[in-house]
């Protein structure tokens, strides 16, 4: 057996707009480098370095992963949305994601933010698989707010959007001792 190799999900590119300046082919020289069988792309709300990133990726014998780190409303706190990680298990997925991402945009914008709403996940998320959002997430704020049942109830209703396809992010917190 083989050792397991280590592939970066969460990657905001110099396309993320407000929080990314990594380029993507730096990106994907370190991921070559650090023989990474794979990479995903996630920026954040978009998909505009899709194709470079597809590109220089296969290029570079690494599989490109396309997901977004997407805007999920907080109709409690207009002003706090959370986060989700979606990547595309298949091409109807990306074709979903790309359906989220242009609705949010053109339906569901605050503060010049896009936003996707929780309910439209409901309709249809074949081919797409969902990380939590770590800290960010919906069950990462009960857990830093210390409601600890909502957490729990939360990643039973994410499960369930998702079946066999919601994954909880892990992320270290605070400062080493």
């Amino acid at each position: 057996m083989s050792s397991p190799a280590f592939v970066h999900l969460r990657l905001h590119s110099e396309y993320s707009i407000v929080d990314g300046i990594v380029r993507v082919g730096d990106a994907v020289s370190v991921a070559k480098k650090d023989a990474q069988p794979a990479l995903a792309l996630t920026d954040l709300n978009n998909v505009f370095g899709l194709v470079k990133f597809y590109k220089t990726a296969r290029s570079n014998g690494i599989k490109p992963i396309v997901g977004c780190d997407v805007l999920v409303s907080n109709d409690t706190e207009r002003d706090k949305p959370t986060r989700l990680l979606l990547l595309c298990q298949s091409h109807a997925g990306y074709l979903r994601l790309c359906d989220l991402l242009t609705r949010a945009y053109l339906e569901n914008q605050n503060r010049g933010r896009a936003e996707i709403r929780k309910e439209w996940l409901r309709e249809d998320v074949d081919g797409l698989i969902a990380l939590s959002g770590a800290c960010l997430g919906e069950i990462g704020n009960a857990l830093v707010n210390g409601n600890s049942a909502a957490a729990r109830q939360l990643t039973h209703e994410w499960a369930g959007l998702f079946p066999g396809r919601f994954y909880l992010e892990v992320q270290r917190a605070g400062a080493p001792r």
